[in-house]
């Protein structure tokens, strides 16, 4: 049984939730025991990898070596490329709009409203964490994101496959975040925007 523990966090391995595009959204979401749900994400992951004797890790680490030979500029573009597949797997429609002069990469259709979104990635570990930058440049100087600018950022750790789906209100402010210390994508206070791709979902004017 799933161990989706956060409100609007989607099981990265099984259907959790299920979204219709048509006129009607339906959300399911399976919700296992407090004995299961302490399990811990690290126990299922051994788990499959037994079963895969070993292969799902073989392949990410192949992945691990090759983005960390690419430029920044380059791990950045095939960041943007695995969240379009990412977000259509989820059944969202993205727009990527013309020139660089927006704050956002992508607008995301969920089919109620669309959303600004920042897609970022990181495989720089430091002290046993991945840093993530939330900001951006402007004639040299580094700005913290603001509300009025995106919606969403979503950060990507590619040495610890976790996608991370934070609103900007929660990162207001900051300019940094180190995320998955240990590995464990659920650690340190974004930990909870790990695989939390419902909230594009639930997230409606009036209801935060």
């Amino acid at each position: 049984m799933c161990k989706v523990k956060n409100v609007g966090q989607e099981c990265p391995t099984h259907t959790c939730r299920v979204i219709g595009m048509q006129k009607e959204w339906v959300s399911v979401m399976s919700v296992g025991t407090s004995t299961e749900n302490g399990l811990g994400w690290k126990a299922k992951a051994r788990s499959k990898s037994t079963a895969a004797g070993g292969g799902a890790r073989s392949t990410l680490e192949g992945e691990r070596r090759i983005f960390a030979g690419l430029s920044s500029k380059q791990r950045g573009e095939l960041a943007e490329m695995m969240f379009m597949v990412k977000a259509a797997q989820k059944g969202f429609a993205t727009a990527k709009p013309f020139g660089d002069s927006r704050r956002y990469d992508f607008v995301v259709d969920v089919g109620r409203r669309l959303w600004r979104v920042q897609v970022k990635s990181s495989s720089a570990k430091d002290c046993g964490a991945y840093q993530v930058n939330l900001q951006r440049n402007a004639n040299g100087e580094v700005i913290a994101y603001d509300p009025s600018e995106i919606d969403f950022v979503v950060a990507y750790v590619m040495p610890c496959d976790a996608w991370f789906v934070i609103p900007v209100e929660a990162i207001y402010g900051r300019k940094t975040a180190k995320m998955c210390l240990h590995e464990n994508p659920e650690s340190g206070k974004l930990g909870k925007y790990w695989e939390a791709w419902g909230l594009m979902t639930t997230r409606w004017p009036g209801n935060g």
